[in-house]
C-alpha cells in the first residue's frame, strides 16, 4: 500500500512540473522577435524594448521603421513648420490707394496755364526798334541747334524762354546730334517746344519729309513743326531752283508733315529768300520771320506773321555763347489760346 502511494505522489509531481515548464517556454517564444519579413519592412536586429502602457497616453510613433529601398522614412513636409520669415510691414491701405490710381487709364487732371516768364535776355548787338520793340510783346522764346551745346533749360526758361524751336534734321540724311537731348530737356523744364527742318534744294521733298517724320516724335501739345527755307551759300547744296520749283517742293514737304502730325507747318524764312520766292505765297500758313535790324512790317510788307526772330546775338544765363531770340505776335492770353488749340 505504501509503494503505490509513493508512486502516485511522484507521478503527480512530474505532471505539475511538466505544466509549469510548458508555460515558461511559451513566454520566451512571445518575447523573441519574429524572423518573418515583408517585401518592404526590415525588422530590427535587437528586440523592441517593452513599454509600460500605463505611462503612455497615445500610441507611440515608431521613427526607426526603415524602407527596404530608400533608407529612413522621410518626414511629411506638410507638417514641418516653415522657417520664420521676417518681412517689412506692408504700408497702410490709405497710402497704397494714393500711389495706385483706381483707373490706370485715367489721365491727370488738366493743369492750368503755364507760367509766362518776363524777358531778361541781353544782346551782344542790341538794336533799337523804337516803338515797335519786341520788348513790348509778352511771350518770348529761343531757337537752338548743336551750336548752343549743352543748354541749362531750367535756367534759360527763368530768363524768359517760354518756348523753343529745336533743330531736328537737315536734308534727307542728317540729324542734329543735340536734338533728342534738347527735345527731352525742354519738356522737363516746362517749355513749349517744336522741331524744325532745314530744307535742302538738292534732295526731293518727299525724302526730306520722311526723314523728319522718322526722327521727330508725334506728341500731343507740341508746337507745329517748322520748315526753314533760305538760301545758304555755306551749304554743300548751292542750287537755287526757280520760284515754281521752290513752291512745289515746299508744298509736298508741308503736306506730308501736316498729314502725319495733324498740324499745319510754320514757315521760317529770311529776307532775301522771301523776296525771291514767298511774297504773296502760302497765305493760309503761319510765318516765322527773321528781321534783326528792322521790324517785320518793314522787311516783309503786307505779310502777317506769328513769330519774329529779332536777334541772332542773344545772351543769357543757361547757355554758353549766343542764341537766337524770338517773340510771339500776340498777348499772353492770345498765346494761351493758340497753344491750347494745338
Amino acid at each position: 500500500m505504501r509503494v503505490p502511494c509513493v508512486l502516485t505522489v511522484m507521478l503527480t509531481c512530474l505532471v505539475l512540473a511538466s505544466c509549469g515548464s510548458s508555460s515558461s517556454l511559451d513566454d520566451l517564444a512571445i518575447q523573441r522577435p519574429s524572423r518573418e519579413t515583408t517585401s518592404s519592412v526590415v525588422r530590427p536586429r535587437d528586440p523592441v524594448p517593452q513599454v509600460d502602457v500605463r505611462t503612455v497616453t497615445s500610441p507611440p510613433v515608431h521613427r526607426q521603421e526603415m524602407l527596404a529601398w530608400a533608407g529612413p522614412v522621410p518626414e511629411q513636409t506638410a507638417f514641418i513648420p516653415p522657417a520664420k520669415i521676417i518681412a517689412v510691414p506692408a504700408p497702410p491701405e490709405k497710402t497704397v490707394a494714393q500711389l495706385i490710381p483706381a483707373d490706370p487709364t485715367m489721365r491727370p487732371a488738366r493743369e492750368g496755364r503755364m507760367q509766362i516768364y518776363s524777358r531778361r535776355f541781353r544782346d551782344a548787338k542790341p538794336i533799337n526798334f523804337g516803338r515797335a520793340s519786341p520788348r513790348k510783346l509778352a511771350v518770348h522764346g529761343v531757337d537752338v541747334s548743336r551750336w548752343q551745346g549743352d543748354v541749362d533749360w531750367v535756367n534759360l526758361r527763368s530768363q524768359g524762354a517760354n518756348f523753343a524751336y529745336i533743330k531736328a534734321t537737315d536734308g534727307g540724311d542728317h540729324m542734329d546730334p543735340m536734338f533728342r537731348t534738347n527735345w527731352r530737356n525742354t519738356k522737363e523744364a516746362g517749355l513749349k517746344r517744336g522741331a524744325y527742318h532745314f530744307f535742302y534744294w538738292c534732295r526731293t521733298a518727299g525724302e526730306q519729309a520722311d526723314w523728319f517724320i522718322r526722327n521727330v516724335p508725334r506728341e500731343a501739345g507740341a508746337l507745329p513743326p517748322a520748315i526753314d527755307v533760305e538760301w545758304n551759300g555755306e551749304s554743300s547744296c548751292k542750287r537755287r531752283p526757280s520760284r515754281e520749283v521752290v513752291l512745289e517742293k515746299m508744298q509736298v514737304f508741308m503736306d506730308k508733315l501736316e498729314k502725319h502730325y495733324g498740324q499745319r507747318p510754320i514757315i521760317y524764312t529770311a529776307p532775301d529768300f522771301y523776296r525771291d520766292n514767298l511774297k504773296d505765297a502760302f497765305p493760309n500758313y503761319h510765318f516765322w520771320l527773321r528781321a534783326v535790324a528792322e521790324h517785320p512790317s518793314k522787311v516783309y510788307p503786307g505779310r502777317r506773321w506769328l513769330f519774329w526772330q529779332y536777334s541772332g546775338s542773344g545772351l543769357s544765363h543757361g547757355v554758353d555763347g549766343r542764341i537766337d531770340l524770338n517773340v510771339f505776335h500776340g498777348s499772353e492770353d492770345e498765346w494761351h489760346d493758340w497753344v491750347t488749340a494745338r
